[in-house]
């Protein structure tokens, strides 16, 4: 075992994430990797079972310490939570100003912007990285979403580079910002996830239930899709996964999968931040709440004891298979403009300078949802870096204007068949919400000023009023500062 200070870049956690990530920055030039896991049985298998990675293996936190090239970078790669703050304090104990420890996890951006204010004074940069794409990617090329400051950036940036994933020949990295920015994109990035794959459920449940279609029918239609529009990484294996067959029963595999799906947080903070920051994420609230009703069993065994009657599935016509297309591209538009809209809103609070074309480019590999048309948002963000919402944008107004019949026939046609597709219905209602010459917080707003004397601004005047609902029923005008 080596102490001399041989490596530039080091990865501390060994589990698979972690090892294929080290096994990724090894197998590029100019890179030579430290390795160190809390069990040294983990560092020592990987080492053995890839010599050609030449690691330098460390079976104490010094020695790994010692094995780093000044400036030492350091990745982390544990649980999030108090794995990895343990991990943090041993390395802010050994490492030196200028040095650089990086959290690959999956934390919370909000920790993220506590430990790099509580590790800043000592000199050591701390930095959130997002990192997307899974196992494979994490092997094979990941999408990254680095924050940290801008001089963590200058070290940091080419050995992220060397592994990222590649997109028209381009890296599929950039410094997105300052202390957590890294971790909140990739909370979103995980947000569209959700939401994308609930679109991806509903429609699949829509061609099964009303269209009738079997597994393998179906998997025949994704497929077809991934060759236009709707091209993307997840129609792609939603493909794959409907044409499986249980080799126990014969059966599609994705009948003999219990129907209730668990999450790991990130949909669950997108939508709590989106709540802090007064962003709608109807999409991506929806598609957590589908999570949540599926995991109910005994509610939904409840439901059906009753024994109401369900209603008749309505007919399947010719175009069906069309409009459900059309229906889940309207839905995903939304989803992302709804995605990149709490983007917007993160930024401004917490002071991030987020290039939002960079960041649908750096989207386009590597990533879940990598996707075809993440170029027309880019394209869109670089054309006018200041839209109001992606839906203005003359590519996806063209899309959603052009399927909106047949987005309201599907939701129509679910509704009608019993079908539940919370994420096609919320994504319309938000659009129509949007295009609505006006809406009925008007009489939410009566309501509350009511009830709590909130106030209310007028559409023929300047100021903010209040009605007298206990008195005369006269209208005063006030200090909306007083409320």
């Amino acid at each position: 075992m080596s102490t001399r200070a041989t490596a530039n870049i080091g990865v501390i956690g060994l589990a698979v994430m972690g090892s294929n990530l080290a096994r990724n920055l090894a197998s590029r030039d100019g890179n030579t990797v430290a390795v160190y896991n809390r069990t040294h049985a983990r560092t020592a298998e990987l080492v053995a079972a890839h010599p050609e990675a030449g690691f330098v293996a460390a079976e104490t936190v010094d020695d790994f310490v010692a094995s780093l090239a000044r400036p030492r970078t350091a990745i982390i790669m544990v649980q999030a939570g108090a794995g990895t703050d343990a991990v943090i304090e041993q390395l802010t104990e050994r490492f030196e100003p200028g040095d650089i420890i990086v959290d690959g996890g999956n934390a919370n951006f909000q920790d993220t912007i506590a430990r790099e204010k509580r590790i800043a004074p000592t000199g050591i940069h701390f930095v959130g990285v997002g990192i997307s794409g899974g196992e494979e990617g994490a092997l094979k090329g990941p999408s990254i979403m680095p924050g940290g400051s801008a001089e963590s950036y200058e070290t940091l940036g080419p050995i992220l580079s060397s592994i990222a994933a590649v997109a028209d020949g381009e890296p599929c990295v950039t410094h997105v910002g300052t202390d957590g920015a890294g971790h909140f994109v990739k909370m979103i990035h995980n947000g569209i996830e959700y939401a994308d794959m609930q679109l991806i459920g509903e429609a699949y449940d829509l061609l099964r239930t009303v269209g009738g279609l079997e597994p393998h029918a179906v998997a025949d239609i994704f497929a077809h899709w991934n060759k236009g529009p709707l091209e993307s990484y997840l129609i792609e294996i939603t493909a794959e996964i409907l044409r499986q067959v249980d080799p126990d029963t014969g059966r599609p595999f994705v009948d003999i999968v219990l129907d209730q799906a668990g999450s790991k947080g990130t949909g669950v903070w997108t939508v709590q931040n989106a709540l802090d920051l007064g962003v709608p994420v109807g999409g991506i609230a929806e598609a957590v709440f589908a999570r949540a009703v599926s995991a109910r069993p005994a509610q939904r065994a409840a439901v059906r004891r009753l024994g109401a009657a369900r209603p008749a599935q309505q007919v399947a016509g010719p175009d069906f298979a069309e409009d459900v297309a059309k229906a889940l591209y309207a839905s995903k538009v939304v989803a992302y403009a709804q995605g990149f809209d709490a983007v917007i809103a993160g930024a401004d609070k917490y002071g991030w300078d987020i290039r939002k074309d960079h960041v649908a480019r750096i989207w386009r590999g590597g990533c879940i949802i990598r996707a075809r048309f993440l170029d027309r948002i880019a394209e869109a963000y670089t054309e006018n870096p200041g839209i109001t919402t992606l839906l203005e944008a003359p590519y996806f107004a063209r899309a959603v204007t052009e399927g909106q019949d047949a987005w309201r026939r599907i939701v129509a046609t679910a509704a009608l068949s019993g079908v539940p597709v919370p994420g096609f219905s919320s994504a319309l209602s938000y659009y129509d919400s949007l295009a609505a010459d006006r809406l009925p917080a008007a009489l939410v707003q009566g309501q509350r000023d009511f009830f709590g004397a909130h106030t209310y601004r007028r559409t023929d005047k300047e100021g903010t009023f209040h009605t007298l609902w206990s008195g005369d029923r006269g209208e005063v005008r006030v200090d909306a500062g007083s409320h």
